[in-house]
């Protein structure tokens, strides 16, 4: 029996429901109240996802066999692969941001062309494998966390500050990324999630749903009757996120704690003919203009210094706006969330640099770059102001702003 989708659609920032019609090609449905995107219309949604999905994960097998880059300094040579830095960052005592690196490069990527192709392949068979909803959630949930886009800007600062130090030869490993790095992107851009979702619908087990439900799944966008598990997909529902304030709170307080020691210790020790002098992030960015390289300066200010803080101050105001229900640029403050949670990924660009510099600069006292302290905390940083983008709840805001409106009408 053929299950249509569902006419109601919550919106994630400001948990408005609103019917979603069916989109022409090139088309956007955006809601009504605070503008953010709820569908796209796309011109062939599943075959060219698949088509660039399989291109990526075979480009992975090339990028993971073939040389990286390579160093050559008065006679000297150091040759790296793709997972050279997470074997020096591991090397060096520094195993944490050993897995980070690795697991962000290379395991999410993977994981997430494997799965996509799960749903992708299974959905065109005539007996359909398991776990389709379960993939297609594990798809959802690693996104934001395969960076392999962040990775290349951090191969490009790389290659830009050690061409300055020695002639720096470019494997295949690079290019094969680069391929990677685009064939995601257009998998990314070329694949509707309403789509795939409704394809696993169709031969699951109806169930009731119309205009009365009121409950909205955050994993594949159903609105549903159930009270507790999402009847599509399995993902456990919830009215709003459980302890967003709190948790979110928790985990900008231990970002903002981090973020001094992050700047103040030093990220690289550069040893040169037995010399060392540690740099800062803020040393490295004036180390870049004082060279000329004023484009690749802004760049790194832009991704390590500008963007932290932008987290934790635009976090902080969206948490204090809302627990004072502020009824005030309600849209804007949902935009501004938007931004927060899309670019907070890009800061790893200095972590990848650094696992890449340690990897090729190993050459004892001669020349060295280690990693320092600093590196640590920084990275830290990254990950927990992501986690609490994450963990906020921008429909919070809209509900605050609601009840202090009945406030003040009673």
């Amino acid at each position: 029996m053929r299950v249509e989708p569902a006419p109601l659609r919550e919106c994630p920032l400001c948990g408005l429901f609103q019917s979603v019609p069916g989109l022409a090609r090139g088309t956007t449905a955006r809601c009504v109240r605070c503008h953010a995107p709820l569908a796209h219309g796309r011109t062939d949604p599943q075959g060219r996802a698949l088509a660039l999905a399989t291109t990526a994960l075979l480009l992975f097998a090339l990028a993971a066999s073939e040389p990286f880059m390579q160093l050559d300094l008065r006679g000297q040579g150091s040759q790296t692969t793709l997972f050279a830095g997470p074997e020096a960052l591991r090397d060096n005592g520094m195993w944490e941001l050993a897995i980070v690196v690795l697991a962000t490069t290379t395991l999410a990527p993977l994981l997430k062309l494997a799965a996509l192709l799960w749903v992708l392949i299974g959905l065109r068979l005539r007996h359909r494998p398991p776990f389709l909803a379960a993939a297609f959630r594990l798809v959802e949930h690693l996104t934001p966390w395969a960076m392999v886009e962040v990775f290349m800007l951090g191969v490009f600062v790389a290659y830009t500050k050690l061409s300055d130090l020695a002639p720096v030869h470019v494997g295949i490993a690079v290019y094969a990324l680069g391929g990677i790095m685009l064939a995601m992107a257009g998998a990314d851009a070329a694949i509707d999630h309403a789509t795939v979702w409704a394809d696993i619908q169709r031969h699951q087990k109806p169930y009731p749903q119309g205009h009365a439900a009121r409950i909205g799944c955050d994993a594949c966008g159903y609105v549903s009757r159930q009270p507790h598990v999402c009847p599509r997909c399995g993902a456990t529902l919830h009215h709003r996120k459980r302890d967003s304030l709190v948790r979110t709170w928790c985990l900008l307080i231990a970002a903002a704690i981090l973020y001094i020691p992050a700047n103040l210790l030093p990220v690289t020790t550069v040893i040169q003919l037995g010399r060392g002098s540690p740099d800062t992030i803020l040393s490295g960015v004036e180390e870049l203009a004082a060279a000329g390289q004023w484009p690749l300066a802004a760049l790194v200010f832009v991704a390590s210094i500008t963007v932290p803080v932008l987290k934790l101050v635009g976090l902080a105001t969206l948490l204090v706006t809302t627990q004072l229900g502020m009824r005030g640029r309600l849209a804007e403050r949902s935009r501004l969330y938007r931004i927060v949670d899309a670019v907070g990924r890009w800061s790893m660009i200095d972590v990848f640099m650094i696992s890449i510099l340690t990897a090729l600069v190993r050459m004892g006292q001669f020349a060295s770059i280690t990693p320092g302290p600093g590196v640590i905390c920084f990275c830290a940083v990254v990950i927990l102001t992501m986690l609490a983008s994450h963990s906020f709840d921008p429909r919070l805001m809209w509900d605050a702003a609601t009840k202090s409106s009945t406030r003040v009408a009673a």
